[in-house]
């Protein structure tokens, strides 16, 4: 491992005052990723700025009746926390989905949304990758692939994001929010992270120097019901290969609002906007679930040897959306 400094600030406003002093610092929470990627050589910052100090780990119930999230509260506390389990299960859900329950009580949410692909090509020091090194080419594409997207990717990466609860965090409308040398902003998760295009380095719209403070959650829409489902080749402790989340409300047989996630497809959590157009006010059916997944998932480009993703993606949809319809619907 290469030398490096360690700080550890009282305030937030001395940490981003550190790192910007500093370039190539990185804030430091639980470390599940950055330290690994530490140790295999893929990250090497001069400077660690550990923020578990800082007074960002409340979760609390906002006036507007939605919920605050600090950026360094664990994901097993907020996973395990009642408004989070009865007002947004397909949260708690996604947390518990991730992981195993060691990492899960050192993880963060802030550390969650930042952290990177476990494509095999980026965790490789050795081999060429655009998100590494951009311009040294993405050997993914032709070599091992099974694993990444199927959406939105480029010549320059297929990789995917490999968070669980970001998916969920992106179907319950939360928002990001960023502390920086220029003040503070708000950014939907949905928005949050990119796609490749021909800057697969950058993993986010986050800014240089900002800092996440927190997610704020609006509150759920009235009788809604949402779930998180995960597709993967081991019961536990592996990352998606097709993941959904999704939030749903019923009346008298139709569909009110209906919001739908996608994880394990792409460079980002996929909000799935077209699904979304074909269930709103259509009839709670078989049908209508099926051709909202198409609607889609027409959109995948699938690689040689990671087709499976689609159908495998459209049936997870296709259950969770049946499930949440059958306990959701209000008629009579």
């Amino acid at each position: 491992m290469k030398p490096f400094a360690y700080v550890r600030p009282e305030r937030t406003e001395e940490a981003i005052d550190r790192f910007a002093a500093q370039p190539g610092a990185r804030f430091l929470a639980g470390g599940t990723n950055l330290v690994d990627l530490m140790k295999l050589g893929v990250a090497g910052p001069p400077l660690l700025i550990d923020i578990n100090g800082l007074p960002l780990d409340a979760v609390e119930e906002t006036a507007a009746g939605g919920l605050r999230i600090g950026a360094t509260a664990r994901n097993s506390d907020v996973a395990a926390h009642p408004l989070v389990r009865v007002r947004y299960p397909a949260l708690s859900q996604a947390l518990l989905a991730g992981a195993s329950p060691q990492l899960r009580n050192a993880a963060t949410t802030g550390g969650n949304l930042l952290q990177r692909t476990r494509c095999p090509y980026f965790q490789d020091a050795s081999k060429p990758c655009n998100k590494r090194a951009p311009g040294s080419g993405c050997p993914a594409r032709k070599g091992v692939h099974r694993d990444l997207a199927v959406l939105g990717h480029s010549a320059h990466c297929v990789a995917t994001h490999p968070s669980d609860m970001a998916v969920a965090l992106a179907a319950l409308d939360a928002e990001v929010r960023l502390r920086g040398p220029a003040g503070e902003r708000t950014v939907p998760v949905a928005e949050f992270h990119r796609l490749p295009g021909d800057r697969p380095d950058r993993d986010t719209v986050i800014e240089d120097g900002e800092l996440i403070t927190g997610v704020t959650l609006p509150a759920p829409p009235s009788g809604a019901r949402g779930a998180y489902r995960k597709a993967r080749d081991r019961a536990s402790y592996a990352f998606a290969l097709a993941s959904v989340a999704a939030v749903l409300t019923v009346e008298d047989g139709r569909i009110g609002h209906a919001a739908l996630a996608f994880g394990g497809l792409a460079h980002k959590p996929w909000r799935a906007r077209a699904a979304e157009e074909v269930l709103r006010g259509a009839p709670a059916t078989a049908e209508t679930y099926r051709r909202a997944a198409d609607a889609e998932l027409a959109a995948a480009e699938p690689l040689r040897d990671n087709g499976f993703k689609v159908p495998l993606a459209r049936n997870l949809a296709v259950s969770v959306l049946h499930d949440l319809a059958s306990r959701t619907d209000t008629t009579g």
